[in-house]
């Protein structure tokens, strides 16, 4: 399917056409602030009911469904069909790799603001359970899409010890920022389980971390000191709230 067209979210029709960053639908006229790109694969062990989440009905045009059978066949299709402003609904963390590689081809220095419970900077050598998802924002550093510099982490509580090494031999911490500074955009990486255990239904929930609410302010912030290249939702399970997960994309200005 095409980037430049999407299915509409009221209609149901391939008939929302992609103008600036956003989409109008020229059956119905509705317009929309961004494109939706599910990704629902989860790579990693009883990542089943994450794989579900990625089906949410959110109120944003379905530019794309990306249902690759390899991470990098994944990331490929990701950038195939990556919208001018993307809203990736995951599936695990993994879903967050292709985008991140699309959007730093672009013109304009990227930022990203990673908002987990969890470092997810292990690699396989590392990694205590050999789980993809605990490892895709060491992959897209490694991989140089994304410099140390121009990263935030944001609300992790529960690292390795080989992931709090790491972070202190780049220089990675939770300050915003220092992330976005002399960078023209921002992708925002935001895994639900960084939320207080309650206030979503999330694969991985930890003790700790902001309400909703919090979660919405801190959003703002963020879009608010720089440009939204991109906003990734992670980390659900498929009984989650749509209308709670949506409040977060309102909350990024989507």
């Amino acid at each position: 399917m095409s980037a430049l067209r999407a299915r509409c979210r009221d209609c149901r029709t391939f008939t929302a056409v992609a103008i600036d960053t956003g989409y109008q639908c020229h059956s119905c006229g509705r317009e929309y602030a961004a494109g939706l790109v599910r990704v629902p694969r989860a790579w990693g062990v009883g990542g089943e009911s994450m794989a579900a989440a990625a089906s949410l009905a959110l109120p944003y045009p379905e530019a794309a469904v990306i249902e690759q059978e390899s991470l990098e066949e994944q990331a490929a299709a990701q950038i195939r069909n990556l919208p001018a402003l993307p809203l990736v609904l995951g599936g695990c963390c993994c879903s967050h790799a292709g985008v991140i590689r699309g959007l730093a081809a672009r013109p304009g220095r990227l930022a990203v603001i990673w908002i987990d419970a969890h470092g997810d900077l292990n690699t396989p050598d590392s990694s205590p359970s050999g789980n993809e998802w605990g490892m895709p924002l060491r992959m897209v550093i490694d991989a140089g899409d994304v410099a140390p510099d121009d990263v935030a982490l944001v609300g992790a509580r529960s690292l390795d010890l080989p992931e709090i090494e790491y972070m202190a031999a780049v220089g990675i911490d939770a300050d915003i920022g220092r992330a976005l500074d002399g960078c023209e955009r921002v992708y925002v990486a935001f895994d639900c389980d960084v939320l207080q255990p309650g206030e979503l239904a999330v694969f991985m929930p930890e003790p700790g971390g902001p309400t909703l609410g919090e979660a919405e302010a801190l959003l703002a912030d963020i879009t608010g000191r720089g440009t939204l290249a991109g906003l990734g939702l992670t980390g659900l399970t498929g009984d989650a709230d749509p209308a709670l997960v949506a409040r977060l994309a309102v909350a990024a200005g989507l």
